[in-house]
């Protein structure tokens, strides 16, 4: 056989080999890039981040104040020029209410999400780090709590604080709230716990909190971090829910739940009063959902290529 008869297929010499591999990456590199390729996830975070900046900046190009004195001459007026999205039964621009209503709505979902996660990524963590009885005995914690219907906790808790403020609605939708997070994270800390870096940390005598917070949480972050996107909506929902039924917030402040409420017994003569903040509520919710199945993607490492 001659050596012309063999054909050297692929790359032949090392400088194409270098040229032609791929630049390597970490993994929030690789996240992102990820990320950025879902279209609808993308579109998603652009809309949350429109949202927000109508929200804080929104009344400042109105033209009309946050505390508006009632109107008896503008009462129950239809979008227009001068009125962006009309007026409310007292006469106040609803554009600006919408605005400052959504201010307390996210907020509420923010703070709501960053309480659950805090309280329920510690109490996982611990868990599953301890094991054993101490597990058992904490989850069967996490059981009992989960059993008890929340709208009668928040009901409960209204009742005993006397009180209606967004503090203590943000309290009562969290008593309970940080329990399915808890069951997230133990069973995410489970298979890190077995790993040969922790099982290290122990014969360190390092204590239990420090490995937690060392070790298996910032292993959990991307399950953390898309349970955060999924919780948000959540809490929001409850607060405009809560606000419809008269338990959450309370005049001389507003929400995006205060607003549908006060608008729905007037739905057949002035929708628009109705369609624009459960226009907002809903708009925000899908926001959300969709930049947590974004995120859940992009951070899944059995999808990294």
């Amino acid at each position: 056989m001659r050596p012309e008869d063999f054909v050297i297929e692929g790359v032949s010499r090392i400088e194409e080999q270098e040229r032609i591999a791929s630049k390597p990456v970490t993994y929030g590199q690789d996240a992102w890039r990820r990320f950025k390729r879902n279209k609808v996830a993308l579109i998603a975070a652009l809309l949350l981040l429109a949202l927000v900046g109508l929200v804080v900046l929104g009344p400042a190009f109105s033209g009309y104040p946050i505390q508006e004195r009632a109107n008896a001459k503008a009462r129950n007026l239809a979008p227009s020029a001068e009125h962006w999205f009309g007026t409310d039964t007292m006469g106040r621009d609803l554009f600006t209410r919408t605005c400052v209503g959504g201010r307390a709505s996210i907020a509420i979902g923010l703070a709501g999400a960053a309480i659950v996660i805090v309280i329920g990524t510690l109490y996982g963590g611990l868990a599953a780090l301890l094991g054993g009885r101490a597990d058992n005995l904490m989850m069967r914690v996490v059981d009992i709590l989960s059993s008890v219907p929340n709208l009668l906790v928040i009901i409960l808790i209204s009742v005993v604080l006397d009180s209606k403020s967004i503090g203590t609605m943000i309290f009562a939708m969290t008593v309970t709230g940080w329990c399915p997070t808890a069951r997230i994270v133990r069973s995410q800390m489970l298979q890190l716990s077995q790993s040969d870096y922790v099982l290290a940390a122990r014969l360190m005598d390092i204590p239990p909190v420090k490995i937690v917070l060392r070790h298996l949480i910032p292993n959990t972050m991307s399950v953390i971090l898309v349970d955060t996107t999924f919780r948000i909506p959540g809490f929001i929902f409850s607060e405009a829910f809560l606000s419809y039924v008269g338990l959450g917030v309370q005049p001389p402040q507003t929400s995006w739940g205060a607003l549908a409420s006060a608008a729905q017994g007037m739905f057949q003569f002035y929708p628009w009063q109705l369609l624009f903040p459960a226009g907002a509520i809903a708009l925000t919710m899908l926001a959300f959902t969709l930049l947590g199945d974004g995120l859940r993607d992009a951070l899944d490492p059995k999808l990294r290529r």
